[in-house]
């Protein structure tokens, strides 16, 4: 998997490509906390290119969310294939957390 950062506005863009499953998912996460420890509250995470995720990557991703959320920050969805959408619909993760068909949309979110 391939992550690049993008500061934009109030957010930080992290783009993920390949697959976020059992090996990459501890890269994603170590990656994205040491951004929440550096000061950022705003995530958007641009799925556009992630062609899949496991149990592994869910679970990376409610950890990233439980650390926002102690800190006052949050978490947010754009751009998410099918396959990705679908896994986040069987999950629950629809419901949980704000997902956008944009990026633009999405950065609207985090707009002061």
């Amino acid at each position: 998997m391939q992550l690049k950062f993008d500061k934009r506005g109030n957010a930080l863009v992290v783009s993920a490509k390949g697959k976020l499953d059992a090996i990459t998912a501890p890269d994603f996460e170590a990656a994205c906390s040491e951004r929440i420890q550096q000061g950022e509250l705003f995530l958007v995470a641009d799925f556009s290119q992630l062609e899949y995720i496991s149990s592994a990557g869910l679970r990376s991703i409610l950890q990233i969310a439980k650390k926002l959320r102690h800190s006052k920050g949050n978490i947010t969805f754009c751009c998410l294939s099918s396959m990705v959408q679908n896994v986040f619909s069987i999950s629950g993760f629809t419901s949980m957390f704000s997902i956008h068909d944009s990026l633009d949309e999405a950065l609207r979110e985090y707009e002061r």
